[in-house]
């Protein structure tokens, strides 16, 4: 059975379990989606679902977007997303709803992590800084000297520091789906999941069960 679907981060609470316990969540509307194209592996080489979520006004999108969605009759929508899966129960034009996922499933979320701009090494990679003494008035956060010697002479590529910092695509795994509410389309995940209130989230079935 195919399960994904598409959502949008909504922000944390608490619920309460069985024995009383407090259980920090993360809320999402999850869907409903549309499936907007099946990829198959004779045509396009892999095989994937295509998913569709959040009607929009139609001058939002391309004249490109609208001739995709219009092929298969469905409505302009904003975000198109694929999931790969490789025999897909579903066909074009079909909705999928939060009613894919079961309380107790371990999912995999994934969104674009809040962007924080230009960081220094104390807060992107927990640098210890310099001494607090001995003259030091004003480098306590500063990387301090790089050089490699005569040779090579220089800072390798890749080395940790400042830099920019978030905005990257993140996938918060096995993360345990603790409610699902159809009526109100909502999805609830113990923990937390990468990206600001209102950002979009990919949820699928967890690849580490």
């Amino acid at each position: 059975m195919f399960k994904g679907l598409l959502g949008k981060k909504i922000g944390m609470t608490q619920i309460f379990d069985e024995s009383g316990a407090a259980v920090p969540v993360t809320l999402i509307e999850a869907g409903p989606c549309y499936v907007t194209q099946i990829r198959k592996p004779e045509k396009d080489g892999y095989s994937a679902v295509q998913l569709g979520f959040v009607e929009v006004n139609p001058k939002r999108l391309t004249k490109g977007q609208l001739g995709h969605l219009k092929k298969s009759e469905l409505p302009p929508l904003r975000f198109l997303r694929e999931f790969r899966a490789k025999s897909p129960d579903v066909q074009v034009g079909d909705k999928v709803t939060v009613e894919v996922f079961q309380v107790g499933e371990r999912v995999d979320v994934v969104g674009t992590s809040k962007g924080k701009g230009f960081q220094g090494g104390v807060k992107r990679y927990g640098f210890g800084g310099g001494p607090k003494t001995h003259g030091q008035s004003d480098r306590w956060r500063a990387p301090g000297s790089r050089g490699a010697g005569s040779t090579p002479g220089r800072v390798f590529k890749g080395a940790r520091g400042p830099g920019h910092m978030g905005n990257v695509r993140v996938t918060a795994q096995g993360l345990k789906v603790v409610l699902v509410d159809p009526e109100r389309n909502l999805l609830a995940v113990r923990g937390s999941v990468p990206g600001p209130k209102g950002g979009l989230v990919i949820i699928k079935e967890a690849r580490k069960q």
